[in-house]
């Protein structure tokens, strides 16, 4: 598969950006806020899901690195990660996003972590991207998860 490179300027956008992202993994260092710019950025290695087919029983699954971007960043907040401790693995489980009110774009776009931990971007409205950097190599495994058949 070709990198792939999606915006996401919508709730419906960033659902589809969310699913290509689910258990992907970054050190915390990983992670940056740049206030001055109102941007949010990360490096992350994406579990490529389009490598595993239905039944579940890749031969070679894959991941990719792969950079994620959000602009108009007001503010960031972060809860259950240690900041000092760079070398922390995280594993991401969803981007969600709740808007301020019914009809503002405004709102705040919460990247969650296995374990707990999230970080909280207060937004002026949904710009981002994800971009893959290069190519693929090989995974250890196919992430499981509770709610998995034949765990």
């Amino acid at each position: 598969m070709d990198n792939l490179k999606l915006i996401a300027l919508d709730a419906d956008d960033l659902k589809i950006v969310s699913a290509h992202l689910q258990d992907a993994v970054l050190k915390v260092s990983d992670m940056a806020f740049v206030p001055r710019e109102g941007r949010f950025a990360a490096i992350l290695n994406r579990f490529d899901w389009t490598s595993v087919p239905p039944d579940g029983k890749a031969k070679a699954p894959t991941r990719r690195r792969t950079a994620l971007r959000f602009e108009r960043v007001l503010g960031a907040q972060v809860s259950g990660i240690d900041l000092k401790a760079g070398q922390e693995v995280l594993e991401l489980l969803a981007l969600q996003f709740e808007p301020q009110a019914t009809e503002d774009p405004q709102g705040h776009l919460t990247l969650v972590f296995a374990g707990g931990g999230a970080v909280r971007l207060h937004v002026e409205c949904i710009e981002g991207e994800m971009k893959d950097l290069g190519p693929a190599w090989q995974a250890r495994a196919v992430p499981r998860h509770p709610d998995d058949e034949n765990v």
